[in-house]
This record gives C-alpha cells, structure tokens and sequence, in this order.
C-alpha cells in the first residue's frame, strides 16, 4: 500500500444500527411531554405530618419541597418563579394544597434528606470522573454590569456512572482543590449494590483509590492506566499486585490494546453522562449554599436519569 508523506492512515469506522427506533423515539417524546398529574399519595403526603419533638411544625413534607426543586431544575427557574409556578398548577389540577414560598424552598432545599435514586439491577461496572460547574451568587451581577476581571468560583462535581444503563449511581460536591482519587470512597458509600470494577483515568492511579475499594468491595477490579513511568513494585514476580498486572500487560501488548481488553474504553460513558448533564440541566448551580448545591446536584441527577430510563436506543454493531 503506497503512503503519501503527510497523511494518516484512515481506518475504517465501526458502524452500529438501532433496533428499537419506535420505542426510542416515543420516549424521547415523553422528555418533552408537559403532562403532569399528583398522584393520591402525593397529595396525601404534601402536607408535613405532626412533630413529636421540640420545634417549630413544619408545613410542607419532603415531598412537596422535592417536588417544587424537581421542577425548578427542570425548567431552569429562580425559587420565585418555582412558587408561582407551583402555585398555577394547583389552580390548573384544582388541587386545595399549600404552595411553598421562595424563602421556605431556599431554606428546606439547605437540609432536604435527598439520596440518588438510579435505575439499575444487579452488579455494578462504575466509571467515575469529575468536572467544574459554575457558582452563581449575589456578587454574580456586578461582573456583568462592572465588567470585573474577578475569577468566577466553582465546584468540583464527582460523579459515579453504571457503565451498563448510563445512570448516575453517586455524586459529590467539592471545593475545586479537592482531588478526584480521594472522593472514591464517599462515592462507593452512595452505592447499595455490588461493584465488580471502577474505572477511572489516570487521576485514579493511586494507592488509597485501590484500598478504598478493596475495603468495600474486595473481588472488585480497579482500571486505571498507570503513568508512562510507572514501575513495579520490589515483590512484583511473587505478590503482583492489580496495578503491577496493568503495568505489565500495557507493556506486553501496548497501552491501545490494554484500553481495549481491560474495559477501559467505557470511560467514554462517563463523559458522556457529564455532556448530558450540562446539556439538559445547564453548568452552574443555583444555590448559594454548599449544602443546597449539593441538594441541587442530587435532584438534577436523579432527573436526569428518570429522563434517560424514558429513551435509550438499543445497537447492533453492522461493521
């Protein structure tokens, strides 16, 4: 085969066919579908039940508060407008149900007992990374209007992704100089089911991110590529541990192969599962407190991934 200087070798893409194109494309209408109903559960649960203990009796239950930040995250909307939007759906369903006001979803939204809610069964491949998002607070205006040269805050989004259905199984909010291998272990404590393999990019390489899983999940297998240094350790040829064995396959068969064989190459599910949050829920928070963000990431995930069970194409590789 003649090779001109110059130009790469092009190899062919591999082609992949969808096989459920009448059901995918009917929950891809449900994602935009306004039908909205309470069902009689809700109703019952929207008012708090009666304290027993010493305090003020709270009004609205978690549900209702829930409820007003789902849609506040889904339409992208300031508490104010998530009151009066509320508001017009009791009027328009005839519901005699309280509406919460802005101020009472910005405090409960700082303490909403909240937990990921993901659609999966069974073991767990979990691909885990991070990203920025964007802080939006009171002092956010005078950068618009006064044009200052200010760095804009952020957090650190960490995010755990079952790499079988593409939901959300775990997420944490950080400060942004808090590394990514360290937030395993909080993510890993979000996961009620079994993990059969973490997966991570080079910034997972370390040694507490192998103990962290081992103590939860000690048949687990961690896959990280390890640095292009990396050695083996004094012991390798009678205790190889599961990084020397990384080493050592990326250095029989090449670092491509190894991303191949070792299931590495799902990672690209993760990143795909951080676009699609930016994409349909945006890449700032809202809240001005960490503990409200961190409800706000919750909500969003759990949101997003009721939005991504409704459409999912199913494949067959063609070429």
């Amino acid at each position: 085969m003649k090779h001109h200087a110059g130009h790469r070798h092009q190899f062919p893409r591999a082609r992949y066919r969808v096989t459920n194109w009448a059901a995918y494309e009917a929950g891809l209408r449900q994602r935009g579908s306004l039908t909205i109903w309470f069902s009689t559960e809700a109703v019952q649960a929207w008012r708090a039940a009666p304290r027993t203990t010493r305090g003020g009796q709270l009004r609205y239950s978690a549900v209702a508060i829930e409820t007003a930040l789902t849609l506040r995250a889904l339409f992208r909307l300031a508490f104010r407008q998530t009151e009066g939007l509320i508001g017009s759906l009791m009027q328009l369903l005839r519901l005699d149900l309280p509406v919460p006001d802005h101020t009472t979803l910005s405090r409960r939204a700082r303490n909403l007992a909240v937990r990921i809610r993901p659609q999966t069964t069974g073991p767990l491949h979990l691909l885990v990374d991070s990203t920025g998002l964007k802080l939006s607070g009171p002092g956010e205006w005078q950068v618009e209007k006064h044009g200052s040269k200010k760095r804009r805050s952020w957090r650190k989004f960490h995010i755990g992704v079952d790499a079988r259905t593409g939901q959300i199984a775990a997420v944490e909010l950080t400060p942004p100089d808090v590394d990514d291998a360290s937030q395993v272990g909080p993510l890993l404590d979000q996961v009620s089911a079994p993990v059969k393999s973490l997966v991570g990019d080079g910034a997972y390489d370390r040694t507490d991110v192998y103990v962290a899983v081992a103590a939860r999940h000690p048949e687990a297998a961690v896959i990280a590529p390890p640095r292009a240094d990396a050695v083996f350790r004094v012991v390798v040829e009678t205790a190889p541990t599961p990084r020397d064995r990384h080493i050592q396959a990326i250095a029989e068969m090449g670092r491509i192969a190894w991303q191949r064989t070792s299931g590495y190459n799902a990672r690209a599910k993760v990143e795909a599962a951080i676009a699609r949050y930016k994409q349909v829920i945006g890449n700032r928070l809202r809240a001005h407190s960490d503990d409200g963000r961190r409800t706000e990431l919750i909500i969003a995930s759990t949101l997003l991934n009721r939005m991504f069970g409704l459409a999912r194409p199913t494949y067959v590789r063609v070429a």
